[in-house]
């Protein structure tokens, strides 16, 4: 197994919803310290590795957060009733094991609903609201759920864990963006001799509001900003070119646009940069102009006068699933445009 898989599989199966990063951050600090000059984590909890250097100013960004729930009330035969945490398409939730991550541990539970055996004929023909499930621990009431630690509050992930398919093909909860994460910690062990000061920056919370990169990009001030993520390709069965021509195997995405302008339009001089040192290299890529989604780009590049931010992602299929799909090769080019476009920086900026 490669150094990045095994990066990639770490990460894909540690816990960290948004705003409960810390046990992702501290994996995070472990594999990327041998590689820079200092670690530090600034207060909203981005953890921002520097590798001291001139000008100019590069921060790489990846956000550790994954989806996930939120227990909002405990019933009195101890089910337990959630908010969503990031962006859930409901029919995945339904029948999956979630871990409850509560201060006596890790508690187990499944996410239940009313059986179809019980709907009226209507209701079966509809899919069924999150408002409408619950978790089942094996509680009995109020009390028992308790002292089993899960209260209001308590942050719950997905019980699914990092698998390899056929070809080079992986599968696992969180690859967004702990895909991202390892393009970025594998993109500083690579890098070489530069002049240029380099800010791989993990942020937090990009799940509910791109906080971190918002918060991370105004206290660092660079002079220019790469996100390294993952997105949705085109290339199975319910999705058609025009809405993704993306293919996975097919190398990285290089973002034109994302949100239909909502989000980012990326600079021309950013793009060429990109470009140029993908094909001065020979590394495939694809250009994304996205109708949804955003990334830490869109707060960054707004952020004090304006910052000048390029995206660099990995095409991936089911993304905001416990089942993402994601290829080894697309990750490993990702992580090699990131290093060549740092070592040919002086050219553009």
């Amino acid at each position: 197994m490669s150094r990045l898989k095994e990066i990639l599989e770490k990460l894909s199966n540690a816990h960290g919803v948004s705003g409960y990063e810390n046990n992702v951050r501290q994996m995070i600090e472990d594999e990327i310290r041998p590689y820079v000059d200092d670690v530090r984590t600034d207060k909203l909890g981005n953890l921002i590795a520097t590798r001291n250097g001139g000008s100019p100013k590069i921060m790489l960004a990846a956000h550790m957060d994954e989806i996930g729930l939120m227990v909002k009330y405990v019933d009195d035969k101890g089910f337990i009733y959630f908010t969503t945490t990031g962006g859930w398409f409901n029919q995945t939730l339904l029948s999956q094991r979630m871990i409850l991550h509560t201060g006596n541990g890790q508690v187990y539970g499944v996410i239940g609903s009313k059986p179809p055996h019980v709907m009226k004929e209507e209701d079966k023909k509809k899919p069924v609201k999150a408002e409408d499930m619950f978790i089942d621990i094996g509680a009995t009431s109020r009390d028992d759920a308790q002292k089993m630690g899960v209260m209001a509050g308590t942050p719950i992930t997905s019980d699914m864990e990092f698998r390899s398919l056929g070809r080079d093909l992986v599968t696992g909860k969180a690859l967004d963006d702990r895909g991202g994460c390892a393009v970025l910690i594998e993109a500083m062990r690579q890098i070489k001799e530069v002049k240029a000061t380099i800010h791989a920056v993990f942020t937090v919370q990009e799940e509910v509001g791109l906080k971190g990169g918002r918060t991370s990009a105004f206290g660092l001030d660079p002079d220019v900003a790469l996100v390294s993520e993952v997105t949705f390709a085109g290339d199975h069965p319910g999705i058609e070119k025009k809405d993704s021509a993306l293919e996975i195997g097919k190398g990285p995405a290089i973002t034109v646009s994302d949100a239909e302008g909502d989000g980012i339009i990326v600079p021309e001089n950013v793009l060429r940069w990109l470009k140029q040192a993908a094909e001065a290299n020979n590394i495939p890529y694809q250009l994304k102009v996205g109708a949804s989604g955003q990334t830490d780009a869109s707060i960054i590049h707004l952020t004090r006068e304006g910052i000048p931010t390029g995206v660099i992602s990995t095409p991936s299929r089911y993304i905001h699933t416990p089942v993402t799909v994601i290829s080894m090769g697309d990750l490993e080019k990702s992580a090699q445009l990131i290093v060549k476009a740092v070592e040919s920086v002086d050219r553009f900026f």
